[in-house]
């Protein structure tokens, strides 16, 4: 009989793709979410259950009687959030893995990143929110024996998904022949995951009793630079030269003040990891996706989803204003 595991999610960037890849490697998958996504459609050979998670009396009726080998929660971002999980598959599961993100490390720590670099951000609530959902579930485990693994995704992509900085608005900066932003001076090292290279290694956990109150961050061995990454997205939208405009993470976080957090939280830093830990669970793992397969990737599916080539005007005029500020400070590449 198959080894059982229910995704809480399974339609958004990540989990899409580890779905995919249990049901590859033969586990029996069950799939909780409100419902079916468009671009990243619920498999058939996955069981669905349409319910909004957050809503605990309809998704305990959901699940009452079932009891699954592995649960695989993708949809708490708060203590309140992953609480309510764990009260639905309590006792139902021998593994509950959850979703944090290796954003939570303290930026400008030694490289590479591992396991043990302290969890501290002070600029972005939503690593402060996933740190403490850390804390609540290994504080479970410790009391209980609740069977928590921890996984920090560290900038996984897959073809839906922008990493640049204004999503589409680049793009079509870059296609009108106009420079476009990047933080900094565009020489810091950035790791990208394609989502497919993040499954293998995070399904080659389930099961396993080695990593029952372990965290694990999981990405590709890929390291690039800021400008190499957006040139490869210019590169596959047709641009051969592009332009590029480098500001401050502060000079961007001031006229666009929604970024900050995570520009100063998270992409202003290296992110360079040692991801020895989970690969000795992920036997075998090599990276499938290069980035500039990735790229081509991307560019391809947004050309062929117009609804997803949305520009936003107020970053357009912002990215314009920021441009005219360091006025010769541009890079063809």
């Amino acid at each position: 009989m198959s080894q059982s595991v229910l995704f809480l999610g399974g339609t958004g960037i990540i989990s899409w793709s580890c779905v995919r890849q249990a049901i590859a490697q033969g586990w029996d998958v069950t799939v909780l979410n409100r419902g079916q996504s468009a671009l990243r459609p619920v498999p058939p050979e996955a069981h669905l259950i349409q319910v909004d998670v957050r809503d605990a009396v309809a998704a305990g009726a959901a699940l009452e009687g079932k009891r699954f080998d592995v649960v695989a929660d993708f949809l708490s971002f708060t203590v309140e959030h992953v609480a309510n999980s764990i009260g639905l598959v309590k006792g139902k599961t021998g593994q509950y893995v959850m979703i944090s993100t290796a954003a939570a490390y303290k930026r400008g720590a030694r490289l590479p990143i591992t396991e043990s670099t302290p969890l501290v951000n002070p600029w972005w609530q939503y690593s402060r929110d996933k740190i403490a959902c850390e804390e609540y579930v290994m504080n479970l485990h410790r009391t209980e024996g609740f069977p928590i693994t921890i996984v920090r995704p560290s900038h996984t992509y897959d073809a839906g998904l922008l990493p640049n900085l204004g999503g589409w608005t680049d793009i079509a900066r870059l296609r009108a022949g106009k420079p476009v932003v990047v933080q900094g001076d565009g020489t810091s090292l950035w790791t990208l995951t394609h989502a497919s290279d993040f499954a293998y290694c995070f399904v080659s956990l389930f099961g396993n009793p080695q990593a029952i109150g372990e965290p694990f961050h999981i990405t590709g061995d890929e390291v690039l630079t800021w400008n190499e990454i957006y040139t490869e997205l210019a590169h596959a939208a047709g641009v051969s030269d592009p332009v590029f405009a480098h500001v401050t993470s502060e000079g961007i976080a001031d006229e666009i003040p929604d970024l900050g957090p995570w520009l100063l939280g998270d992409r202003t830093y290296c992110g360079v990891f040692d991801c020895s830990k989970v690969r000795q669970y992920a036997t075998g793992f090599a990276q499938k996706v290069p980035f500039w397969q990735g790229a081509r990737q991307i560019i391809d599916c947004f050309d062929s989803h117009p609804e997803l080539q949305v520009v936003n005007p107020e970053w357009d005029a912002a990215f314009d204003r920021m441009i005219a500020k360091v006025a010769i400070d541009w890079s063809p590449r």
